[in-house]
Parts: C-alpha cells; sequence; structure tokens
C-alpha cells in the first residue's frame, strides 16, 4: 500500500507567516490561495476537499505540498521560469546605445540630431541590426533615453482676423 502523503510539521514561525499571508489584502492572490491551502491542509482538511472550495486541481494542490514540504514558505513564491530569450544580444543593444548618444555628424551623417526613423535606417544599414522602429523605441526607454517627437508649424494662421482678435 503506498505511503499517504502528508504536510509535514509547520512550525510555530511558519504557521504565523501563513495565517498573516492568508488574511493579507495587500500580497498577491496566488500567495494568499497557497497559504490558505497551506494552512487547511495543516488542520488535516481533505484534498478533495480543499481542491472543491478553492476550485483548484488534487495534482496543484499535491504539488503545492511537496514544494512546501521541502522549501517551506518559499513554496509560496512562483518558480522561476524560462522566457523567451532576448531578441537582441547586450552586443547589438550597447551598438544601439552608443550610436543614439553620439551626435550624427559625428558619424559623417548629414543631419544635425537623431530621430527614431533616422536611428532605426542607421540601424539597419551600417550596423546590420534588424529592428522596428517601437522596438528601438522600448530599448531606449529601457536604458532611460526619451525621444521627443519634433513639431513644427510652419502653417499659415487657420484665422484670418486672428491679430484682430488677439489684442494688444
Amino acid at each position: 500500500m503506498p505511503k499517504k502523503l502528508q504536510l509535514r510539521t509547520v512550525t510555530v514561525d511558519e504557521q504565523t507567516e501563513l495565517e498573516r499571508i492568508s488574511r493579507s489584502r495587500t500580497e498577491e492572490a496566488r500567495r494568499v490561495e497557497r497559504a490558505q491551502i497551506l494552512l487547511a491542509l495543516a488542520t488535516h482538511e481533505r484534498i478533495a476537499e480543499i481542491a472543491k472550495r478553492q476550485r483548484r486541481s488534487m495534482p496543484m494542490i499535491y504539488h503545492l505540498l511537496h514544494r512546501f514540504n521541502e522549501a517551506g514558505v518559499e513554496a509560496l513564491n512562483d518558480a522561476p521560469r524560462q522566457g523567451r530569450p532576448p531578441t537582441y544580444s547586450e552586443v547589438q543593444r550597447g551598438e544601439l546605445l552608443a550610436s543614439a548618444r553620439t551626435h550624427p555628424q559625428q558619424l559623417s551623417l548629414s543631419f544635425g540630431h537623431w530621430t527614431l526613423d533616422r536611428l532605426m535606417h542607421y540601424a539597419h544599414e551600417q550596423l546590420a541590426i534588424p529592428i522596428s522602429r517601437s522596438q528601438l523605441g522600448v530599448i531606449l526607454h529601457q536604458e532611460g533615453l526619451r525621444w521627443y517627437q519634433e513639431k513644427s508649424y510652419f502653417s499659415e494662421r487657420p484665422d484670418p482676423q486672428f491679430a484682430e482678435k488677439r489684442g494688444p
């Protein structure tokens, strides 16, 4: 007969921390839910009943039980995940940032300042880094560089009586 899986003995400090988290209104909802599940397990409530009440699967509760038995209160935190690999390497990001911080005329370019479009074209042609305008903006923003949209007002005033209405 297989051994019945049970929650290990919960220390006083762990019990206090679990109770604090389970009542919290500022903790992440999943941490609160996990703490409530562990407190229910500590009172020897059946796993099937906990799963039904919390609207979770039994394998999820067994997984949390294993994690708590191994790691303690750290089991409430999400496990690290791999995620998508970065699209641009640190070398490419460094080249983009170095170009953005360099005056265009020092790079033998005919214009006097960078725009996102100009920097994007420079990255495509000179640096051989295929990047979109929006992605370039994100990278520069992450590094603390801000770009302002150029505005020009070289048209006539739409109201022909503007000067008279403006007054002295």
